[in-house]
């Protein structure tokens, strides 16, 4: 069986209880900020563009998730800015295509005292799942616990974010986004402000539909550590399956983006007028960005070795490396037990190793003297598996990048 709850049992119930006494000990100070009590005052509206920088998301024929997260996101902001005026703040967690981590993300909301947290991504599927090239529609999720398998599927690939981090084990204190153990945290956790982000993801999901056009996968709720770490309402937007052709290519167009961006905006200004309580201003007299100017499209990126990831070869081990020198790989799996050969977790990859961390086989992809080379590699090993992340060892035992 393929493990990857990696904390002990101790650790864990450690980790709970620290992230209990945090959330708990700031309850009065986060209500305080979430919801303005007087009329007229200025409401912040915290936009977070999922991903960036060296994490591209999601990645289609023609398009990557990170850019189209950003696009969308600076589109509602011009919008609803341009129409609220001064009685609104709207902050971004990025602007422009860097890397922020889901820590950074909550502490600028946090540290805004924003009165509300949507962040945008886009979906996708496994490259395995016969629907992949069919599947689509927008969902809009709301902080709670999975209730169904791909509602854990989608926060898990959102929250593998944070192993792009260095030492994210001690940053997140021992949160590990691919154990469903690690998301009894949100059971515990009270969310204060579940009926405002129900509300309002309705009526997102509601205009993504009728206004966007998109198909209708309905509201959800998982478990999001970036909403979890947010004290105040959140909702978190996937807009459509960029690993459809035909979704994917609205998602890239400048026609496409501009209706999703116009349906979020209309719902958020419905939710902010009543919010800080007066009348909802008529966007269709607040003229729509005809586009904005995106982040630069990657280059396709071919593996360092001959053969590509999804091709089937017989797994041939990793040339050992001399001793005392650093060399870099990518970590992509971890394993109870040592993995044959032929197993299905590793077909089809060349060069690939595992060093033992606590009695637990961790497997790697690849050996690089230099970083660069190793996170141009990155990206295509990340298509198939979606957590991977970059490592460093020396003599066998890892160290610091």
């Amino acid at each position: 069986m393929i493990l990857y709850m990696t904390v002990k049992p101790i650790k864990y119930l450690y980790t709970i209880l620290t992230a209990l006494v945090a959330l708990f000990s700031s309850l009065s100070n986060e209500i305080n900020a979430a919801t303005p009590k007087q009329s007229g005052s200025q409401f912040v509206l915290i936009l977070d563009p999922g991903h960036g920088g060296k994490d591209y998301g999601a990645v289609g024929r023609i398009a990557n998730e990170k850019t189209i997260n950003l696009d969308v996101a600076l589109l509602v902001g011009h919008k609803l800015d341009q129409a609220f005026g001064d009685k609104l703040k709207v902050v971004y967690t990025r602007s422009d295509d860097d890397y922020i981590s889901l820590k950074e993300r909550a502490t600028i909301a946090n540290k805004s005292h924003g009165n509300l947290f949507v962040s945008i991504h886009v979906n996708s599927v496994d490259r395995r799942n016969r629907n992949r090239a069919s599947i689509k529609g927008a969902s809009v999720y709301t902080l709670g616990l999975h209730k169904a398998d791909d509602n854990l599927d989608v926060a898990q690939r959102e929250n593998a974010v944070m192993t792009l981090d260095d030492n994210f084990e001690e940053t997140y204190e021992g949160f590990d986004p691919h154990s469903a153990e690690s998301y009894i945290i949100f059971e515990f956790s009270q969310n204060l402000h579940m009926a405002q982000s129900v509300r309002l993801a309705n009526e997102i999901q509601n205009r993504l539909i009728t206004e966007a056009g998109r198909a209708d996968r309905g509201v959800r709720q998982a478990g999001f550590w970036v909403l979890w770490a947010t004290g105040m309402p959140s909702v978190l937007i996937e807009l459509d399956f960029i690993c459809n052709p035909e979704q994917e290519r609205f998602l890239d167009s400048d026609e496409g983006k501009v209706k999703m961006a116009d349906a979020i905006a209309g719902a958020l200004s419905k939710y902010i007028a009543s919010t800080i309580g007066i009348q909802a201003p008529d966007l269709k007299k607040v003229k729509s960005k005809d586009r904005v100017e995106s982040t630069p499209k990657p280059e396709p990126v071919e593996l360092a070795s001959e053969t590509p990831v999804d091709s089937a070869v017989v797994v041939e081990p990793v040339v050992e490396s001399k001793p005392a020198e650093k060399v870099y790989k990518i970590q992509f799996l971890t394993s109870s037990k040592k993995l044959k050969n032929s197993s299905p977790e590793l077909r089809g990859l060349k060069n690939v190793d595992f060093y033992i961390d606590n009695n637990v086989y961790k497997y790697t992809y690849g050996s690089y003297l230099k970083k660069e080379d190793a996170q141009a590699d990155l990206r295509n090993v990340r298509k198939r598996f979606r957590a991977a992340f970059l490592i460093a060892l020396c003599d066998g035992k890892r160290v610091d990048l």
